[in-house]
């Protein structure tokens, strides 16, 4: 009979992160044995099953769908098929876009065309600016109806009204401050403190999201780790989990709880 497998050996044959082991059994996807001491040991069967993760997550598709094959639910597996075979052909569409719009500006250059360092840049960020756009369309129309992309249209600042790309900037920034500094105590002074930054910059999306956006888009950013090699996040998930860390605390001193 095969010996169980320690964390740090699973780590090594399949590739994956502690993090990411921790995330899967999270959601149900693998059930690893304990010891009397807590140290998690994973059999054959496990193993096998992180392998599928694996494999179906390079496939795209999501851990939900991906649990429901492994367990063995009767799913559309036809439909869920052909909705990855229509993301993948969009993916391409992105970078095929983006080639000929290299290909555009080697062809300028090749014919002897002046083109400075900020032209280049001009049409090379207009071209990655399209395939962000891109790929957060694929990345929302995963995890959000129809329905919910009206509504959020409809709340969302009109074209020419906001500078999306500063907004977008300052999460950056603010995101890699945050991830310099961790680990931090939650309830410490400076993370009390980086909390009100967030706030305040989260003040324009609260200004105008509705009760059902702001639980929508919790949970997109709480499954980071599923579409994260699709589209580059504003912030690292383990500052999006630091951040609810501290909200938590925030809400036990306001109430006065004490932990349970």
């Amino acid at each position: 009979m095969e010996q169980p497998l320690s964390i740090s050996e699973v780590i090594r044959r399949t590739g994956l992160t502690a993090r990411a082991l921790r995330f899967y059994e999270a959601r149900g996807l693998v059930r690893p044995m304990r010891t009397a001491s807590g140290r998690r040991l994973y059999g054959g069967s496990e193993l096998a099953r992180l392998n599928h993760v694996v494999v179906l997550k390079a496939a795209g598709f999501s851990l939900s769908d991906i649990g429901k094959v492994l367990d063995g639910k009767n799913i559309d597996l036809s439909r869920l098929i052909h909705a990855q075979v229509e993301a993948i052909d969009a993916r391409q569409a992105v970078l095929a876009e983006a080639k000929r719009l290299l290909i555009s500006v080697k062809s300028r250059v090749d014919r002897g065309e002046p083109l400075d360092v900020a032209t280049l840049c001009s049409l090379i960020r207009s071209g990655a600016t399209t395939m962000e756009h891109e790929n957060w369309k694929a990345v929302t129309d995963r995890y959000f109806s129809p329905e919910e992309k009206v509504r959020w249209a409809e709340k969302m600042p009109a074209p020419g009204s906001f500078d999306h790309e500063s907004y977008s900037r300052q999460w950056t920034e603010l995101g890699e401050r945050i991830a310099a500094r961790l680990p931090l105590d939650p309830a410490s002074a400076e993370a009390q403190a980086l909390y009100d930054e967030w706030q305040a910059l989260l003040a324009p999306f609260k200004a105008v999201a509705t009760p059902e956006m702001m639980v929508g888009a919790t949970k997109l950013y709480d499954r980071m780790p599923e579409w994260q090699g699709d589209q580059k996040p504003p912030f690292p998930f383990e500052v999006w989990t630091f951040i609810k860390e501290v909200g938590v605390e925030r809400q036990r001193v306001g109430t006065g709880s004490g932990p349970e």
